[in-house]
């Protein structure tokens, strides 16, 4: 039992972010739960996590965008903010439309490529394809895959708390507060900050 922990830990090693320099930018790059759709600009996660990391995190979140629409943008947003890091959180809009999960995780990893050749780091965040549910498993899969870390918990356990949310997809003040903090302490656990 010792030496299979001891082999789950260093697999869990390659999954480190190189810790983040001062004045590096964090793009949080996806869907109206990055934009933060149902509170005020200041109150999205991306705003939060800025005040959390001290770091510039650019709010690159669109409204019902789905990872097809986002991979079409992914390389300009990377090219004009010039991140050391993106948070890349998208796919509900595609489970919502019933796009075939095959789909999703080749648009997904067709952004992790970008930011891979770019040496962007990237933390995911997976959403559930049932609300019910935990992350769906293509984003295991493409962690796994492009070995980044994955914060897997925090969208599913939120989707399911009606006092964390403003209406049956979107989060409140408080759900936005804590995804900022779930994602700063993924962010921490993988050596970034």
């Amino acid at each position: 039992m010792v030496i299979s922990s001891a082999l789950i830990i260093t697999g869990c090693s390659k999954t480190d972010i190189a810790p983040l320099k001062e004045g590096a930018v964090i793009v949080a790059f996806g869907d109206s739960l990055t934009q933060g759709v149902g509170v005020s600009p200041e109150k999205s996660y991306p705003a939060v996590l800025q005040t959390l990391t001290g770091h510039t995190v650019i709010n690159a979140g669109v409204s019902g965008e789905t990872t097809a629409q986002g991979g079409l943008r992914f390389l300009n947003v990377l090219e004009k903010e010039q991140p050391q890091l993106v948070i890349l959180l998208e796919g509900g809009n595609d489970f919502l439309k019933k796009v075939p999960p095959d789909k999703i995780k080749a648009n997904l990893a067709h952004m992790m490529a970008i930011a891979h050749e770019k040496q962007i780091a990237v933390l995911l965040v997976g959403v559930p394809d049932k609300p019910l549910f935990g992350a769906a498993d293509l984003y295991h899969e493409l962690a796994d895959e492009w070995q980044v870390p994955l914060e897997e918990d925090i969208v599913p356990s939120l989707m399911r708390r009606t006092s964390m949310k403003s209406d049956y997809v979107h989060f409140n003040e408080q759900g936005y507060q804590a995804l900022a903090q779930a994602i700063y302490d993924a962010l921490q656990a993988s050596g970034a900050l």
